[in-house]
């Protein structure tokens, strides 16, 4: 009797402490180059929306399930994604190397082209804007729609006349994604490190859209190409939720 309850007491004990270590990953971020570690690498969970950041020693503690993908970014390192494994929640021992951005410094040219001073031989040399532009009757602003093709200016009108549709476009290919900007928004950690990016690849991870895709997605919300260019990923973040949310008013009217 006494050995019965022996093997249950252990049991329930290493029960509990599998219950403890289960859904959390621990692990150490180095430098592949020394494997020195590297303290202050943002460490997101796509797919449970969570952030957090190495310390000091490089170490890290993230909720997370197997099959769950990290996306590990750090300045001047390249970005990757690492997809959860058993064995890594296992043994909780993971050590992620990031590797060193090499820029190559290319040639700068202040001017695209040479001017004569002749007006009627510089006129031909400057680039033509291609881009359509439409003006409708009765509106007095110009839509611009982008290349010359067949869909420019159903595009358009689709975006003037009938927004719910068009959005619903837009936002119905990635509905899941689209869902998640409520708590990339309630991160903190996450909104720090969009504060500081610039090149929408953490959105594009997060979200799992193309950039030509945001784009599209803030111009057709009367974004400016401007704002577009310049703003930071966290601005476009705040743009992407607020758009998203009149679309769902406008969606739900129809």
């Amino acid at each position: 009797m006494k050995k019965i309850f022996l093997i249950l007491a252990l049991l329930s004990f290493g029960h509990a402490f599998s219950q403890d270590n289960e859904g959390a990953l621990k692990g150490t971020v180095v430098n592949t180059s020394d494997d020195a570690p590297l303290d202050n690498v943002h460490v997101l969970n796509l797919n449970q929306v969570i952030g957090t950041i190495t310390n000091e020693k490089g170490e890290f503690n993230i909720p997370a399930r197997a099959n769950d993908t990290l996306y590990l970014s750090y300045l001047g390192f390249k970005s990757i994604k690492v997809r959860v494994t058993n064995d890594m929640l296992k043994y909780q021992n993971t050590k992620i190397g990031l590797t060193e951005l090499a820029y190559a410094l290319e040639e700068v040219v202040v001017r695209p082209f040479q001017l004569t001073g002749y007006l009627d031989i510089d006129a031909k040399n400057i680039p033509i804007n291609e881009s359509a532009r439409y003006s409708i009757s009765g509106l007095n602003v110009g839509y611009e729609a982008g290349s010359r093709n067949p869909n420019a200016f159903a595009k358009v009108m689709g975006s003037i006349f009938n927004p719910a549709d068009f959005l619903h476009n837009l936002f119905g290919k990635k509905p899941k994604q689209m869902r998640k900007l409520r708590k990339m928004q309630e991160d903190d950690k996450i909104r720090n490190l969009l504060a500081s990016k610039f090149d929408r690849e953490t959105l594009m991870a997060l979200l799992q859209v193309d950039k030509v895709d945001i784009e599209e997605i803030l111009r057709n919300c009367n974004y400016s190409d401007s704002f577009i260019e310049t703003a930071n990923d966290l601005q476009i973040l705040d743009a992407i939720s607020n758009c998203y949310e009149e679309y769902k008013v406008l969606n739900r009217g129809n």
